[in-house]
């Protein structure tokens, strides 16, 4: 069989590692010959590809990034683009495309399936928020990085008896900072799924400090909003999947805790150095074994499918059952964990 790769959307620490993996079994066990498609669905539509086998992938198990490049390219908003990736495909006699992205990408590759496109998903995204699997690959590897970040950041907040704001990504959902906030100690915690009372977290603060706890950090997700009519946010606009731009929210709620509390306060966001980097030895299992598993779909003739972990065992669910809806936190773990320490 000839069989496309492309990796799309964000970058994510574990990519390479799948691809590896696709290419290792491919080659060795069923002979197959694998295509990659360069920056993602942008490669489809202008038939850019490179190939991948054992040798070229050799060394790629901790290498962040991916290999093959990626790109927010939505083939579904350039006209005459969906005929473009059929005629790419067909004229490049490709029998098997393994699409790997979060719900952006998966979701391009669900209508695809229905133009009769030979299809099979990989789930990734740091964010975590993919319907349909436990974990995503990168998540790990997103969590520690800001776990880090936080623990370096209480030492300089004890140091200047500052408030530190850490912001972190999660556009819809706020996996990544629930779990390294929990992890890292943080007094507040500020996700997406739960709109923040500005004044409450203030008067927490100052409560927290008056108690003789001299530094505090607060975590927020980049998709964190304020209760309607609390806080005014800057709107920077929407890309090519009509999702809001983010980032800047740390900034935001710095000012204002300075302003309302007397504190000093600073902010260090996160962004990219999540995505950045040699994944987690966890990552990298999960995303060889997603690897695995997407060709013996393939083999299996599992199309319309994507890969998922759900407990211990990489299983297959079909794709539109995994870009149906997003995945958001465990609202016990936050309230009856996080909120715990609050404050």
């Amino acid at each position: 069989m000839r069989v496309g790769v492309l990796t799309g959307g964000g970058d994510c620490p574990g990519l390479n590692a799948v691809i590896r993996a696709v290419v290792r079994k491919a080659e060795k066990v069923h002979g197959d010959q694998v295509l990659g498609f360069r920056d993602g669905w942008k490669g489809v539509l202008e038939a850019s590809t490179m190939p991948l086998d054992v040798a070229a992938m050799r060394g790629t198990l901790p290498r962040g990034g991916t290999v093959l490049g990626t790109s927010r390219t939505n083939p579904y908003k350039v006209d005459g683009g969906v005929e473009r990736c059929l005629q790419t495909l067909y004229e490049l006699g490709v029998d098997a495309l393994i699409a790997i992205g979060g719900e952006d990408t998966l979701g391009v590759a669900n209508k695809l399936f229905g133009e009769g496109v030979h299809v099979v998903g990989v789930p990734k995204t740091i964010d975590n928020d993919l319907s349909a699997t436990d974990v995503t690959f990168g998540f790990d590897t997103a969590v520690q990085i800001a776990t880090d970040a936080i623990d370096r950041l209480h030492t300089t907040a004890e140091s200047h008896d500052r408030v530190m704001v850490c912001e972190v990504m999660g556009r819809h959902a706020g996996h990544i900072a629930l779990h390294a906030g929990i992890a890292g100690g943080a007094a507040f915690i500020l996700v997406p799924e739960e709109p923040f009372d500005i004044e409450e977290v203030c008067e927490r603060l100052k409560a927290r400090h008056a108690a003789g706890r001299y530094a505090s950090i607060v975590v927020v997700a980049e998709g964190a909003s304020p209760k309607e009519g609390t806080l005014a946010l800057q709107d920077k606009g929407v890309d090519a999947f009509g999702h809001v731009r983010l980032g800047g929210i740390g900034n935001t709620l710095a000012e204002e805790i300075e302003a309302r509390t007397g504190f000093e306060t600073r902010v260090t966001i996160l962004g990219h150095v999540q995505r950045g980097g040699t994944p987690t030895a966890y990552d990298r299992i999960l995303s060889t074994r997603f690897g695995i598993a997407a060709i013996d779909a393939v083999h299996d003739g599992a199309f319309g499918h994507m890969v998922a972990l759900r407990g211990t065992d990489v299983v297959r669910v079909p794709l539109s059952e995994a870009v149906g809806e997003l995945k958001t936190i465990d609202r016990e773990l936050y309230h009856h964990v996080a909120e715990v320490f609050f404050g």
